[in-house]
């Protein structure tokens, strides 16, 4: 990510070495923007031999496998200035610098190997080189300033900035320049604000495609979500193992509605239906394994397109990759209700992108459209980028979307089951894209955030859950957050029906068919398909069908539901096994069988026997 040679700095000789040392460092932030500086001794400016040798130095770095990727990810992005004989770094974010810092020693080590001699090294925070050093794609398309847009009504208009009295107060940090919501948007809900959050909400800049209009997060008007301690009920002293995290449920990825095809309109710019309500950074639950990925996606969300552009995060399914992006989007617009941003699911973007082409000899504009819903905006949230694999014309409208929307300085934040280096059914030239800014993994959470996730699942539902059925659960369901999840409304189900007390008894009785022998299970959706089927008494056709009666929408139901607990499988790809419905009806589905099991005894035997068998045959030889 060293995108241009860094510039070093003589001075004059000064009678005060002290101030003369300050001085230089005080200007190494814009030496690492501009390559020179205005310090007022200034005698000459020449090339920076130092950076050659810096990038060996993240060689011998990265070989010496001390750091993670993500952390190397990080270090690259720095800037070097050699300033009289002390390597300053200079990095775009009070994030960043503190991972530098914990990385000090290793750092230390390599640059000594190559500078053959210890060298003073410092830590510096310019948030304005963030942009700058990031690579562009070969073609920039202009930047639009809708400053200088006639005022008629437009989508694209950008009346002006909201005022103080007629703001909502926010929460979150400092704010991001983004254009006002058009007068059609529909409202961005904000959180309950802080007492002490002063009630004016931030002005927004005028250029939209400039990144520079973009502030860095150096102050807030309101309070940045807080990281508290995961708790969960012990035996001894009634909280799990302390963890940084935040309050509410770890939940796992799953899309939210999409918004309607066709022309960007104001409202379908802003459409919040995109983004999944429970979806919010206070309702994910961090823990060792995906606290890097935490704080690089509230990173983004509080500096669009400074602070790692683009953020790729990469993990199992299930581990609460969708629960960030949508996180990120919330977070974005309540610090600016201005801001554009989209969430997409990349199966829903390729239907989109097929029908604008498959309409698109109609000339009514559709392909414009399509353009328009996925460039026009600030943030785009790509889920599952790892489904374009393959797909050629639709990787090549990507590629398109991609550079244009990080030329022209806005934020995009992929999701994926792989690192980008492992999707070879995408072309290079979008794979090393991807790597041009930071890499984040999730891992599946341990036994103690699993306990967390089931106590803040509790909390939300309000039971008083024991410590001992909590660990039960999250002890035998380790890797699977949707069954985890599922089997804690099983327990919780069957008691509420039979009114008694949740214990771990109860729970082993309850669950004795799903965490039985789990080695070796395979269960797909053409067996919960099949099961199902048999189990009703009726065909796999007529689950694929549009019949509408009771029967066939409670099979139906059930083996979505089924599907989306016992498989790792995506909304769009569920509704598509069963005759291609859209994933809307399948998130439909899953909210009505949770509610309905405690609510109906019939329906929770349904489900509770149903499991059984597909557990059985999935562990029957073949």
């Amino acid at each position: 990510m060293m995108g241009r040679p860094a510039k070093t700095v003589r001075f004059a000789r000064s009678t005060h070495p002290c101030h003369h040392r300050r001085s230089a460092l005080a200007d190494a932030g814009r030496v690492a923007v501009t390559g020179f500086t205005n310090h007022a001794d200034q005698e000459s400016v020449v090339p920076d031999a130092a950076n050659t040798k810096w990038l060996s130095a993240l060689e011998v770095l990265s070989s010496s496998g001390e750091l993670g990727q993500g952390k190397m990810s990080m270090i690259r992005m720095t800037h070097l200035i050699d300033v009289d004989g002390t390597l300053v770094l200079v990095v775009g974010s009070a994030f960043a610098k503190d991972i530098v810092e914990q990385a000090r020693g290793p750092i230390s080590a390599a640059v000594t190997q190559v500078w053959g001699r210890p060298m003073p090294i410092e830590v510096t925070v310019d948030t304005s080189s963030e942009v700058s050093r990031a690579p562009m794609p070969p073609v920039a398309p202009e930047p639009v300033n809708l400053a200088t847009v006639s005022p008629a009504p437009s989508p694209l208009s950008a009346p002006p900035a909201p005022s103080p009295e007629s703001s909502p107060v926010l929460s979150g940090p400092s704010p991001v320049s983004a254009p006002a919501a058009a007068p059609g948007d529909v409202p961005v809900p904000s959180p309950t604000p802080s007492p002490t959050a002063p009630a004016t909400a931030p002005a927004y800049g005028e250029q939209v495609g400039d990144p520079a209009t973009y502030p860095a997060p150096a102050s807030s008007p309101v309070p940045r979500p807080q990281a508290s301690a995961a708790s969960a009920p012990s035996p001894t002293s009634g909280s799990a193992p302390a963890m940084a995290a935040f309050p509410g449920a770890y939940s796992p990825g799953t899309a939210g509605p999409q918004g309607s095809t066709g022309l960007l309109t104001p409202t379908a710019a802003h459409d919040v239906s995109q983004l999944n309500p429970r979806y919010t950074f206070d309702t994910y639950v961090t823990g060792s394994s995906n606290r890097f990925a935490h704080a690089t996606a509230l990173a983004v969300a509080e500096a669009p397109a400074r602070a790692y552009n683009p953020l790729f995060i990469y993990g199992g399914s299930g581990l609460g990759k969708t629960h960030l992006l949508h996180a990120i989007g919330h977070y974005s617009q309540t610090l600016n209700p201005g801001i554009r941003v989209k969430y997409v699911n990349s199966e829903v973007f390729v239907s989109d992108f097929i029908a604008c082409v498959r309409d698109g000899n109609q000339d009514d504009g559709r392909m414009e459209g399509f353009k328009r819903r996925y460039r026009e905006v600030d943030i785009l949230l790509v889920d599952d980028i790892q489904f374009l694999q393959g797909k050629e014309s639709t990787l090549e409208e990507f590629f398109h979307t991609f550079n244009s929307l990080h030329s022209s300085g806005k934020q995009v934040v992929l999701t994926s089951d792989q690192p980008p280096k492992a999707l070879g059914g995408l072309d290079e030239r979008l794979r090393s894209r991807f790597e041009w800014g930071l890499l984040a993994d999730v891992q599946p959470p341990d036994l103690e955030t699993r306990i967390a996730i089931l106590s803040r699942k509790g909390t939300a539902e309000g039971l008083d859950l024991p410590f001992d059925v909590l660990e039960y659960i999250a002890s035998r369901i380790t890797t699977n957050i949707r069954e985890l999840e599922g089997a804690l409304i099983r327990v919780t189900a069957f008691a509420s029906l039979n009114k008694q007390p949740v214990d771990q008894t109860l729970a082993e009785m309850v669950l004795k068919d799903i965490i039985s022998d789990p080695e070796g299970q395979e269960i797909t959706t053409s067996l919960i398909m099949a099961q199902t089927a048999d189990y009703f008494g009726i065909t796999i056709d007529d689950l694929c069908s549009a019949n509408r009666s009771r029967t066939m929408v409670s099979a139906r139901h059930i083996a979505m539901y089924l599907c989306r607990e016992l498989t790792d499988l995506s909304l769009p790809k569920i509704g598509r096994e069963f005759g291609g419905r859209d994933h809307t009806t399948v998130m439909s589905a899953d909210k009505k069988i949770r509610t309905l099991m405690a609510e109906r005894r019939s329906t929770f035997n349904q489900v509770t026997e149903l499991t059984s068998r597909i557990k059985q045959a999935a562990q029957s030889p073949s």
